[in-house]
Parts: structure tokens; sequence; C-alpha cells
């Protein structure tokens, strides 16, 4: 295929620039797909910056991405031209191990390929993201994205949407249970508007009270000031369920009292070390449960995405033109994005 046009990063300091890169040419079961929208999530500013230690640049980033089909293998049989669909945070695994047999790509013994910063299992290509023109990708890794859905606000659905979807959907959230939500920023608003959906009453822990119209706009029927002792005593063995977004270190032990026995506390944004150290006396006395989720696998992702045409769920955007995208970037250091930037990727098109 010919080169095509693209926002990417060359080095930890370089920031994101327009860029070219090449697509491999399209196998038997492979989409083509024109990428419309391409949300913005901070595992991209982790991968620009080089925090984790594993970018490969040049890197690509983008792995929240709506389009159109433009073309489709001889082998393809679920996608034709012209329809609207979606690339999350996989595009490829092993697909023969007991993982990816059970529809679990995401956790692949082998280790799942990503959208960007990965590597092709067929010719050793390395991936690349969403933020450009066009995505080339096996039938299996991609999602069919309901027409009664925004396709821009739909966008984020394929990150924070089936991050926070998976948990609740897996450990059991179901109506009349109480469900606490710790974290209100890209991850927690979508994990407010699932857990209302499925019946739940939802809490939301926060560190200011100024945020409580906007937590009950969006669905929650509670509010809890973290940093107030008593309103944390007065919650002590309250939630069935907690789902923790925060994705830096902060003190687990106050929300694990928040439990009920047999309560469980799932993390999906945490990836570094527990500090300060959890108290395993509050756990074991009380049979709690510590767990963790990554995204989801495909037939869940699909799953999630018409819940939320059901339900009529959408991640709250804000529109980018993508010559924009470090300050959008420092915005979302700022934490001053209500809850995801979406590409508007026709910004690119007419670079």
């Amino acid at each position: 295929m010919k080169p095509i046009h693209a926002y990417g990063a060359e080095s930890e300091t370089s920031g994101v620039h327009p860029m070219t890169v090449e697509r491999r040419d399209p196998r038997p079961d492979d989409v083509l797909i024109e990428i419309d929208y391409c949300g913005v999530c901070h595992s991209d500013l982790h991968f620009v910056n080089n925090d984790w230690g594993m970018t490969d640049y040049p890197v690509v980033p983008g792995h929240e991405i709506v389009g159109t089909v433009t073309a489709v293998g001889d082998d393809v049989t679920r996608f034709e031209v012209g329809q609207r669909v979606g690339v999350g945070c996989l595009v490829d695994s092993c697909r023969d191990c007991p993982s990816c047999d059970e529809g679990l790509e995401q956790y692949c013994l082998k280790g799942f390929v990503g959208t960007y910063n990965g590597e092709d299992l067929h010719d050793g290509r390395k991936t690349y993201g969403g933020y450009s023109e066009r995505i080339v990708v096996s039938e299996r890794f991609v999602l069919d994205i309901p027409d009664s859905l925004d396709p821009a606000a739909a966008a984020p659905l394929l990150c924070a949407g089936i991050t926070t979807y998976s948990p609740l959907r897996h450990f059991g959230v179901k109506a009349g249970d109480r469900v606490a939500i710790v974290g209100m920023g890209g991850l927690g608003h979508m994990g407010i508007k699932f857990a209302r959906a499925m019946g739940a009453e939802v809490t939301v822990f926060s560190r200011s009270e100024g945020k409580r119209s906007e937590i009950e706009r969006l669905g929650a029927h509670h509010m809890v000031i973290s940093t107030d002792e008593e309103q944390m005593e007065a919650v002590a063995g309250r939630f069935d369920y907690i789902l923790n977004t925060v994705p830096v270190q902060h003190d687990l032990n106050p929300y694990v009292a928040a439990l009920k026995p047999d309560g469980t506390m799932i993390l999906v944004g945490l990836l570094e070390p527990i500090e300060p150290a959890l108290e395993a006396g509050p756990i074991v006395f009380a049979r709690r449960r510590l767990a963790g989720s990554l995204i989801g696998g495909l037939p869940e992702t699909q799953e999630m995405l018409d819940f939320c045409a059901e339900h009529d769920i959408v991640s709250d955007i804000e529109m980018l033109d993508i010559k924009n995208i470090n300050e959008a970037y420092k915005r979302m250091q700022d934490s001053d994005v209500r809850y995801r930037f979406v590409i508007d990727m026709n910004s690119l098109k007419g670079d």
C-alpha cells in the first residue's frame, strides 16, 4: 500500500506531529477502514512520553477507532463496504490458546497484538494506531457500531467503555446491588452510566464537593467525600462492588473497608505497585476480594456496544482538531476534559 498520513511521535520529547506510515497490503480476512473518528486515551499520552518504558518509536497512537469500511478481503463474511465499524485496543492474538478460544483475546497466553506499538504476528511489521487516515485489520478484530450510536461519541466506548463494562458484567453486577465508583475521569463517568443501566444503586467517591451536580447529572445516586472521615465511616461495609478507576498510587485501604463481606473491589486503572501497603486483615476477616480487569475480548466488546445501543449510552466528549493534539495532552494531564477527547479525522485529511 502507499504511505498514509498520520500523526505520531518519534521520541520522548518530540511531541505528536505529522508523519507518514505504511499499512500492510490487505489479506483475505482483512477489512480496510477509512478512519472517521479516534478517541484520545491516557494510554496514548503514556506511550508518546514513554512513561511505561516500552515505547518503540516511531509510535502512532489511537485505539478508539470508528470508521467506514472501504474494502474487504475475499474471506470476509461479516462486513461490507460502507458499513460503520470500530477497532479497539487489539488487532490480533495467537487465536488458538484457551483464552482466545473463549473470546478473551485480551488475556491471550502468548500476548495480544496492540492496535499500536505492537508487532504483526504474520510479517513482524509494527502496528500503527488510529491517528491516521486508514487502518487494515483482520475481520475477527473488527466491531459493528450500531447505527443508533453517535459515531464520534461511540469511539471512546472501544477502550473506556469496555474497560468499565467488562468487570461490572463479569463480576455479576445486577439490579439492587450497591456499586461505588472511584475516580471521575474518562473511565469513571462510563462506570456510572453502566452501573446505573444495570440497575445498581450507584455512589461516587470524590474529593471535591463541587463535583456533586456533575455526578448527579451522569446518573449517580450518591456521592461520598473520600477525604471526610465521618462520611467514609458512614459507608463502612456498604458496597457489593467498588470499581476503582484511579490510575496512580493511592491508599486502597479506606475503600476496602467500604466493602460488604464478600464484596469486591476491581482495579482497572492502577498498574503501579500498591502504596501505601494494603492491609490484609480487613480482607481476610470479611472475605473481601481485590481483583483486576483489562479491557475485554471481542465478543464482550460487541455485547457492550449492543448494550449501549439498547440503553442509549455513549461517552461525554469534546471534539478535537488533530493539529491541537499536543494541547489536548496538556489538558488531559491537568484533568481539563469532560470526559474524553475525540479527534475528527477530517482534520487530518485536510492537512
